[in-house]
Parts: structure tokens; C-alpha cells; sequence
């Protein structure tokens, strides 16, 4: 048995998973962030306590995935949204329980539950994109997971591939998550009904209130072929496209899945994408990854999490 720490920036979740990926348990506590780290570590212990009371079986490892960074040691090495820099998580913990603990990205831990028992499953060479409020990606090399020397090998979604309207909050312009993103959608298509361009499909959901405009109401109103929803849709799915045809070149992977809110839009991104891509390719005498919606929602992070665990130590 393993478990599995997916702390994120509303909740915090600790699960015990089995060597088969099933999620046996789950605890949930909120991360009220502005209480600063100790109350919430104090939190991740006191769950974990608890998960593993629940177990018959002796817990051989635990998992941590992050919004933010960690060195090859485990060490955080800042998460801005909850203003953590510098935090030995992995020795504090190691400390508690006696046993070893791994951190990682919430991307990479997401990509790793895939590669263990998602759509990346079977595969040697896979790529995870997660299309929500920013891209974040998990990358499998060989078997392995990818993040560089210093683990911060995977940021693709600060990869830059145009110039924008607006800049990324990296401070960049031209980052590939500012066209692709959850976000990237929103901020294009509030733009152009700023500047006069018209949708009845959408102003029926959002009646001039911007802040009601999301990602699933655009896409939405795409698929019922509005003009306006198709030029943003149709805007994300080139940009996507420059940013896949890139991981293709880099990565050269047999797969790539979709994760995030974006990738609700199931079959409809993936055909789109499929097209854009054969269409615009350069080297047509290889075959293109295969493109997949991520198998796991909400459990990602703790499967994932409970894994990179299990690979620390094997």
C-alpha cells in the first residue's frame, strides 16, 4: 500500500492506493492557504495518520504532488500560491513516518497515474497535457519520468510559440499556455465581444456579465458552429497545434493525453487537433502520437502521487 498527497490550492487530499492504482480511501480538508505552511503540513500529517490507520497492510511509501516546484531531493522549492519557498517537506515527513517520500509537480504526478493505469498505459514514450487554468505537463521517457537535472524540465506550458495580447503571469509574452489554456480561451473571446463582435449563443449564458464566461460555454457554443465561439475554438486549436508539433520534434512521443477542463470537450478537441496537426506537420513519413483524453479526474493527483512513491523506492 502507498499514499498519496495531492495538495492543492483549495484542498488538500491524502489517499491510500494500491499497487494496482484503486484508491481504497480518501480524507479532504481545505487548504486555507493564508494560514501559512505549518498549520497546513500540520494538516497533511494529521490525514496521513489517519489513511494509515485505515490500513491492514504496512505503507511502504508516500507521494506528494505539488503546485509548484521540488528538487530531485524533495525539498520545495517554492509554490507561489501558497507563498511556501524553501520547505523540506520530504524530510519532515520522512522524519514523522520512517519511511521514504517523494514530491513532485501536480502535472508530473498527474502524467505518472496515466502512465500507471490511464490513457498512457502501455506505452514507453508519453506526454500528459493538463489544459485548465494554465498547461501543465507530465512527461514519460523510456519508462521514466522526465523533469531536467534540476526538475523544472517539464514547463511546457511556458514554452513560447507567438506573440499574444496580453502577457503570461511569468511575465512573458508569447507562453504557450496564454492561447491554450481554460484561460487563453476566456481572455480571447472577452476580447472580441469587448470589441463588438457578437455571439447570441454565448450572451444567452453569460447577458453581458464577463465574469461568467468559461471555457465549456465557449467551446459549447462551437460546437453548435456560432461563428464566434469557431474563431476562438478554431484560434486554440493552432496554437495547441504549434505546441504539440514542438513536443513531436523534442519528445517524439507514442502518445499524448489531455487533462484539465479543455479536454471536457472530448472528441471534438481531439478530431480538431488530429487535422491541424496532419495538416501543418513537416516530416509526413512518421506517425503522430496518438491523442487521448486522460483517464483520471478528480484521483489523478493521489494515484499519481501514491506512484512516484512506489518508484522511489523500486
Amino acid at each position: 500500500m502507498y499514499i498519496g498527497v495531492d495538495l492543492g490550492g483549495t484542498n488538500i487530499v491524502v489517499g491510500l492506493v494500491d499497487e494496482q492504482c484503486n484508491v481504497i480511501s480518501t480524507k479532504s480538508r481545505e487548504t486555507n492557504s493564508c494560514r501559512g505552511k505549518d498549520p497546513i503540513i500540520k494538516d497533511i500529517i494529521e490525514m496521513i495518520v489517519e489513511i494509515k490507520s485505515e490500513s491492514i497492510e504496512d505503507i511502504k511509501a508516500i507521494g506528494v504532488g505539488i503546485p509548484g516546484f521540488a528538487d530531485k531531493a524533495g525539498n520545495v522549492k517554492a509554490i507561489i500560491n501558497l507563498k511556501w519557498k524553501n520547505v523540506n517537506l520530504s524530510e519532515i515527513l520522512e522524519g514523522k513516518f520512517k519511511i521514504p517520500v517523494a514530491i513532485d509537480n501536480d502535472a508530473t504526478v498527474a502524467g505518472v497515474a496515466e502512465f500507471e493505469a490511464g490513457a498512457m498505459r502501455g506505452y514507453d514514450n508519453g506526454v500528459l497535457l493538463t489544459l485548465g487554468t494554465g498547461i501543465g505537463a507530465g512527461i514519460i521517457i523510456n519508462g521514466q519520468v522526465f523533469n531536467g537535472s534540476h526538475a523544472i524540465g517539464s514547463e511546457i506550458g511556458h514554452m513560447v510559440i507567438g506573440e499574444n495580447f496580453y502577457t503570461c503571469n511569468c511575465g512573458r509574452n508569447g507562453c504557450f499556455e496564454t492561447f491554450a489554456s481554460s484561460t487563453g480561451i476566456i481572455k480571447y473571446a472577452e476580447k472580441l465581444l469587448k470589441e463588438g463582435e457578437n455571439s447570441e449563443v454565448i450572451n444567452n449564458y453569460i447577458k453581458g456579465d464577463y465574469s461568467k464566461l468559461n471555457a465549456k460555454i465557449i467551446i459549447d457554443a462551437a460546437k453548435k458552429g456560432d461563428s464566434l465561439g469557431l474563431k476562438v475554438f478554431n484560434r486554440a486549436i493552432k496554437y495547441l497545434t504549434i505546441g504539440i508539433l514542438n513536443i513531436m520534434n523534442i519528445i517524439d512521443p507514442e502518445v499524448i493525453a489531455f487533462g484539465g477542463g479543455v479536454s471536457n470537450a472530448g472528441e471534438f478537441l481531439l478530431e480538431a487537433l488530429r487535422i491541424e496537426v496532419e495538416k501543418t506537420r513537416y516530416n509526413k513519413d512518421f506517425p503522430v502520437p496518438e491523442f487521448k483524453i486522460a483517464h483520471f479526474k478528480n484521483d489523478a493527483g493521489i494515484i499519481g502521487a501514491a506512484m512516484i512513491g512506489k518508484h522511489k523506492i523500486n
